[in-house]
């Protein structure tokens, strides 16, 4: 398995991407893109996460971070992926969507503590050590939701910092713009 390294320093961005297993389509309402707005919110608010670019897609989700001195990134995201495959599972075993639940526990039967697997393994975190890679790293997920064909502006779609960083619009979660 390949290691990703994270760099000690405090100003290191972070280029992230979590992939739910099997890239299954599991974000497709309200309850559960407000799932992960949620739990972002509290990282930024409690564990010490700067949250300067994001877009959840349907399958996955893409990240520019940081995090200060009080934890590591390696520690906040794996807390926000703990809470968030828990939440996801309550939902969809609320919704009864059995097909997901079922492959979900799929790939989880040779984990000896778990029964279900929501989240595919690590989250690759990559340092963006330039200011062009970091703008390049944010272009490509403001335009991600373009690319799949799902608006035709990036500020059209809804959970994606491209609102913040275009239209000034922090209703749905307020980024970090000044740890750039």
């Amino acid at each position: 398995m390949k290691r990703f390294r994270i760099f000690p320093e405090e100003t290191t961005l972070y280029y992230s991407t979590c992939t739910l297993v099997n890239w299954l389509p599991v974000f497709q309402s309200e309850m559960y893109f407000q799932t992960i707005i949620d739990s972002l919110k509290f990282c930024r608010l409690n564990k010490g996460l700067y949250l300067l670019a994001y877009v959840i897609m349907p399958t996955h989700l893409h990240l520019v971070t940081t995090n200060s001195e009080q934890t590591t990134l390696s520690e906040i995201m794996r807390d926000f992926r703990q809470f968030t495959a828990k939440q996801i599972r309550k939902l969809l075993e609320m919704e009864g969507r059995m097909v997901f639940l079922n492959l979900f526990a799929k790939a989880a039967q040779n984990l000896k503590k778990q029964e279900y697997k929501i989240w595919a393994d690590d989250f690759h975190p990559v340092a963006l050590k330039s200011d062009r890679w970091i703008g390049q790293k944010i272009n490509y997920i403001h335009n991600n939701p373009v690319r799949k064909g799902f608006v035709e502006l990036p500020e059209h779609w809804k959970y994606s910092s491209a609102r913040n960083w275009i239209l000034g619009d922090d209703r749905i979660i307020e980024i970090d713009r000044n740890a750039l």
